[in-house]
């Protein structure tokens, strides 16, 4: 079964909240922030063996044009697979925090295929790295969602990125999430900058470091 994918490692601009991770930040003089973001890259075409594409606990190989479904004790095995959904990544549920990457599967409707389902239909693949590094992980400077922990850089009208809080990404980190709330007086007064984390506690107050 082939199916064509993109994989997002991130949002470009951390300034447009997506249900399925990309994040909205504004600084503390409040306003609304600029959206952006960088769409999904076609990165090719992949085979799956199992009922469904990439099923939760499957794992993919790592490729520069294509991924590839293998077993996961296999020596391809670069990724497992957390959370697995239909449709777009834009109106579906968030990924889990420990969310490495994103695998988007395109809709295709093949003349015949392996299981003769004839079907393999739009989703996405929440995506762990079996070895480190875990962008994902709170301070990694990566992955679809910003958590508590994680550390950001501005980059200009009111924009801001995901960096590396011990300083090894290519920007050294300007603010760090300290805390999640309901709303954005319940941030305590040292707050420099408000980002929007998305669920029951979608403020997150980020301090300067």
């Amino acid at each position: 079964m082939r199916a064509r994918w993109s994989v997002e490692v991130g949002c470009a601009l951390l300034a447009a909240v997506l249900a399925a991770g990309c994040r909205q930040q504004t600084g503390s003089g409040g306003g609304n922030g600029l959206q952006g973001g960088r769409p999904p890259t076609p990165v090719g075409s992949s085979v799956g063996h199992g009922a469904q594409f990439l099923g939760v606990g499957e794992c993919s190989s790592f490729g520069t044009t294509s991924f590839t479904e293998v077993p996961c004790g296999g020596e391809r095995a670069a990724a497992r697979v957390v959370a697995r959904y239909d449709g777009a990544a834009s109106g579906g549920p968030a990924c889990p925090p420990a969310t490495d990457f994103v695998l988007h599967i395109s809709e295709q409707r093949p003349a015949s295929d392996e299981d003769g389902d004839g079907v393999i239909p739009q989703g996405y693949a929440c995506m762990r790295n079996l070895q480190p590094p875990h962008p994902g992980d709170p301070g990694g400077g990566g992955g679809p969602r910003t958590v508590v922990g994680d550390c950001v850089y501005g980059v200009g009208d009111g924009q801001v990125r995901e960096t590396a809080c011990d300083g090894s990404g290519r920007r050294k980190p300007q603010y760090q999430v300290v805390r999640a709330v309901a709303a954005r007086s319940l941030c305590p007064a040292s707050t420099a900058l408000y980002v929007q984390l998305g669920g029951d506690q979608p403020v997150g107050c980020a301090r300067r470091m």
